[in-house]
């Protein structure tokens, strides 16, 4: 069996940062249609957020399975219990994240955003923000593993900050604005943090970056 390197974890890191653009795949597919983003009807919308939940999760699975048959490495593995000064730096990650979003939306990000969807449209944007979420996770997961495997420090987020420096960054064209960019810079480095707080015990850490994100 080959040697594993760090950059068999960070192919992987890649791929599940690579399946953000599946949306942007069906986007395309729905333009061919004659659809436009802007102006889907609530069914079309919730046609989109369907679709692109199911294709994400898909990703995400296959990425644990190549990640799994390439390096070995157990994604679910059990790791140490969480200590007092853990519980207390994830509660300080939780505040800090509503905190800037709060600072990026100009007001509460979820009660906005029911104010704007409505109901029917709510459940399925969350939805699809946990299949992001789940994403995202990954490519925490596997950027860790692989920058560990480089230099050996454990108690540097590496994966938050490629994943801000990745999906983050991203959304300074995705979304126009250099401030979102910024934001989700930020936001990708309190995720990787808050990973490192529960040991990188993985069952702990997808409700939490889960959780961290849709907040």
């Amino acid at each position: 069996m080959k040697k594993v390197t760090g950059f068999d974890y960070l192919w992987c890191a890649l791929y599940a940062c690579a399946g953000f653009a599946f949306e942007l795949l069906l986007v395309q597919i729905e333009k061919m249609m004659g659809l436009s983003v802007g102006e889907l009807t609530t069914a079309q919308n919730i046609v989109h957020f369907i679709v692109t939940t199911i294709g994400w999760i898909a990703i995400g699975i296959l990425v644990i399975f190549i990640g799994k048959k390439t390096t070995g490495f157990e994604i679910l593995e059990t790791k140490a219990r969480i200590k007092g000064w853990q519980y207390i730096a994830i509660a300080a990650c939780i505040v800090i994240n509503i905190i800037t979003k709060y600072l990026d939306w100009n007001g509460f990000k979820i009660a906005l955003e029911f104010q704007r969807l409505g109901l029917p449209l709510f459940v399925f944007q969350y939805i699809y923000y946990i299949a992001e979420g789940f994403l995202i996770s990954l490519v925490i997961v596997y950027a860790q593993k692989a920058c560990e495997k480089w230099f050996g420090n454990e108690k540097i987020p590496y994966g938050g900050i490629i994943l801000g420096l990745t999906w983050g960054l991203a959304h300074i064209g995705s979304r126009g604005s250099l401030m979102v960019g910024l934001f989700s810079l930020v936001a990708g480095f309190l995720f990787g943090t808050a990973y490192l707080f529960v040991n990188k015990d993985y069952r702990k850490a997808l409700p939490l970056i889960i959780l961290l994100f849709i907040l």
